[in-house]
């Protein structure tokens, strides 16, 4: 049986989510976490799992940097986006950075459980609502080229390229990765050349621009 991974930090939209996969695929291995954090323990501890359904803006995840964190260290797993924010451009950036498909959280029950069937079978999958209009969208090139060079990091670059964004130093990334320094020295370099960038402020720039703006907190503000 296929296993999946519910990331939401909505308990309503989980049980939503827990019942579609349940309906979809009777018998399919469940669990959930409402943190990216919590997405990215989860499949260091779980090889096996086959789907996340990844909220775009649950604590430690603002926008796609979570989508490209777990495309880079863990490529084997789908990924649907689920999120409220279901502009065009939103969905086609997604999917050039390695999501399987796209719920907007305004979806009904039956239209959760055949993304959770189609992807599950290597399928791509959107909403009907929204095939035309991000068929209509073209990838940006400048999207595309940084889809590209983040694809081209090993899972512990990317790791390593987190920590630089959230303005850690060489020793405190060392700690946390339990390696010796100068093996993060050599992840930078690398880094840097992947990425045409030329030091850490540059590096880190670079996975910001992956942040999307919360429609949630657009409207409470």
């Amino acid at each position: 049986m296929p296993s999946l991974l519910i990331a939401d930090d909505h308990p309503l939209f989980r049980a939503a989510l827990r019942q579609a996969a349940v309906d979809a695929v009777p018998g399919t291995d469940i669990r959930e976490t409402g943190s990216l954090d919590g997405v990215l323990a989860a499949l260091e501890a779980e090889p096996g799992i086959d789907l996340v359904l990844l909220d775009l803006h649950m604590p430690g995840n603002h926008g796609l940097a979570g989508l490209a964190a777990i495309r880079a260290q863990h490529p084997g797993v789908a990924v649907v986006v689920v999120s409220a924010n279901d502009d065009p451009r939103v969905v086609r950036r997604a999917l050039d950075h390695g999501a399987a498909g796209f719920l907007p959280k305004s979806s009904g029950l039956d239209e959760l459980r055949d993304a959770i069937r189609a992807v599950l079978a290597c399928e791509q999958w959107l909403p009907a609502s929204l095939r035309a209009s991000v068929a209509r969208t073209h990838s940006s090139s400048h999207d595309a080229d940084l889809a590209a060079r983040l694809a081209s990091l090993s899972p512990q670059q990317f790791r390593v390229l987190t920590l630089v964004a959230q303005g850690l130093l060489n020793k405190q990334i060392a700690d946390r990765l339990d390696v010796q320094e100068r093996t993060v020295k050599a992840h930078l370099s690398a880094i840097f050349e992947r990425l045409g960038v030329r030091n850490r402020t540059q590096a880190g720039v670079v996975l910001r621009e992956l942040e999307l703006t919360d429609p949630a907190r657009q409207l409470a503000s």
